[in-house]
């Protein structure tokens, strides 16, 4: 049953993330409501503490929620067993982390290709994607360094291609500017702004007020709750 509304890309109805601490209950995230609308350029803001990476990974489907109901493209993602929940992920979101995540042993073109062969796509098929996608951020001359030869701003370059490798709907980036230099930081937010004018649903997950500001819309968290949305 599809209960998208108005563009609604995705929906969290009162969602919960407690763990259990000996008798007591800790609260990651309580009881949140959150409608995310196809093609908008959002931040989640916080201090580290307050649950903006479990919300990060319960929107990105990498974790399931004590309580609630999750909804992607009136899909009931809640009621989905993992296999399930994991090909939806592949096809529908891509993710880009702070640390970047690349695989050393592999080269550039093999990390960025790595996505669409687990979606079983062609070998010949997902080497053309990921050239394309690297010449149009930049690192088309990089194809075939190993991740210790490039710059933490190329490493990351190199992640938002990977994330990007499946063409899909909405695109998470934890911290994406954390360990980059100023300037580098500056460059990879122009790209995010690149990829929503391109119709990409973007979230950036932050505790920074100034890349927060250079989005349209700011999801404060604070203890577990949405204060602002």
């Amino acid at each position: 049953m599809s209960v998208a509304k108005g563009g609604e890309v995705m929906r969290l109805d009162g969602v919960s993330k407690i763990y259990e601490m000996g008798e007591s209950k800790l609260y990651a995230l309580s009881k949140v409501d959150l409608s995310i609308k196809k093609g908008e350029f959002s931040s989640i803001l916080g201090p580290s503490g307050s649950g903006k990476s479990t919300l990060l990974h319960i929107l990105g489907l990498l974790d399931e929620p004590s309580e609630g109901e999750i909804y992607l493209d009136g899909i009931e993602v809640h009621k989905l067993n993992e296999d399930e929940r994991a090909h939806l992920r592949g096809r529908k979101i891509g993710f880009i982390f702070q640390m970047f995540n690349l695989i050393p042993s592999l080269t550039v073109l093999e990390n960025v290709t790595l996505p669409a062969l687990i979606r079983e796509r062609s070998q010949a098929e997902s080497e053309a994607k990921a050239i394309e996608i690297l010449k149009y951020i930049g690192m088309g001359d990089r194809l075939f360094h190993y991740p210790n030869q490039l710059s933490g701003g190329q490493r990351q370059r190199v992640a938002i291609a990977r994330a990007l490798i499946n063409d899909p709907e909405i695109i998470f980036a934890d911290e994406p500017t954390g360990n980059l230099d100023s300037k580098t930081g500056q460059d990879v937010l122009r790209m995010f702004h690149e990829l929503h004018q391109k119709g990409k649903t973007i979230i950036i997950v932050t505790h920074d007020i100034n890349v927060a500001k250079i989005t349209h819309r700011t999801i404060k968290v604070v203890d577990g709750k949405i204060q602002k949305s």
